[in-house]
């Protein structure tokens, strides 16, 4: 990975319907922005930045020797929480970004650095991301489980919560249904539009912010 050059971003906002101040959630004592910001401080980015709007989170991140970047307070996702990093830093619209969230104590390195080199390979791309295989009736039938369908040259087509693609004949199983793996790979160019691109219809109903 030495000939890719990218970044990581760690999103963590204190508020959340589900779960108020997760980012300072202990973890055998040690509040699980830190285990994140740990655990890939030994990927091979060259950069690695802790995104939040919370004074809290940015004192604990700091007092563990991490970047904090403050942003505003208004985001709707994660993914204009990275875009106001990139402009506050001013990365080169070809640089590359990759967004871990900060709820990922375990996260594999090795998806980061798949993720950033699969968005270095393709130059005609904007985003990357990561799926895998699913192999039960069980998972496909989860909507939970996010589907992908993409084409031969591993280009997403679209993403779905229901079974996708429809085995009319039952003929193939489990064989081409895949599970979207929620990590992305961004380039700062991408990134300065976002936030003007308005949700789409089928976005607002899958509920899926990557079919924008």
């Amino acid at each position: 990975m030495s000939d890719v050059n990218y970044k990581i971003v760690i999103p963590a906002r204190f508020s959340s319907t589900r779960f108020p101040g997760k980012p300072l959630a202990l973890i055998h004592g040690v509040p699980m922005i830190v285990r994140v910001y740990e655990r890939v401080a030994g990927a091979a980015a060259s950069e690695v930045v802790v995104a939040t709007d919370d004074q809290r989170i940015a004192e604990v991140c700091t007092s563990a020797g991490a970047e904090v970047c403050m942003t505003r307070a208004d985001h709707q996702t994660g993914t204009d929480r990275i875009a106001e990093v990139s402009e506050i830093k001013q990365w080169e619209d070809d640089a590359i970004i990759v967004n871990v969230q900060g709820d990922e104590p375990l996260i594999p390195l090795s998806c980061i650095d798949q993720v950033a080199l699969n968005l270095h390979r393709f130059k005609d791309a904007s985003i990357a991301t990561l799926c895998t295989a699913i192999k039960t009736e069980v998972e496909a039938g989860d909507t939970n489980n996010v589907k992908v369908v993409f084409d031969h040259r591993g280009m997403a087509m679209y993403f779905s919560r229901m079974l996708i693609p429809h085995d009319r004949d039952h003929s193939k199983g489990m064989q081409h249904v895949y599970r979207h793996l929620g990590l992305y790979a961004y380039r700062a160019g991408f990134l300065k539009r976002f936030p003007s691109l308005p949700p789409c219809a089928i976005e607002e109903l899958e509920k899926l912010e990557q079919l924008r």
